[in-house]
């Protein structure tokens, strides 16, 4: 543990676990257990996967793949403001240069 950290105990399906956690971040880091340990209850729930290792591997796949959706979708959106603005910006540049050559 660095000199700033302090441990925090989260409970996770039924078991705890002992984290290092910067001060100042254990409210966050146990709402993140508690979000991990219920996406873990969600799928011990399904019934289709058995065993508490199984049950995190699946958990942090799902929640993997959320995270790269969602950052897809993310980029997605910046490439298409990006070319919004590249379009304004053509447009402006254009009815600047019509007007330059008014004034000349």
């Amino acid at each position: 543990m660095s000199d700033n950290s302090v441990p925090v105990t989260v409970l996770i399906l039924d078991k705890e676990y002992r984290v290092a956690c910067n001060q100042g971040e254990e409210d966050s880091l146990i709402a993140t257990a508690r979000f991990v340990d219920k996406k873990m209850r969600e799928i011990r729930s399904s019934g289709k996967v058995l065993g508490t290792d199984r049950i995190a591997v699946m958990t942090a796949l799902n929640l993997a793949h959320e995270l790269l959706d969602n950052k897809s979708q993310k980029d997605a959106v910046g490439a298409n403001i990006s070319h919004r603005l590249h379009a304004m910006q053509q447009k402006i540049d254009a009815a600047l240069s019509k007007e330059n050559q008014l004034d000349l």
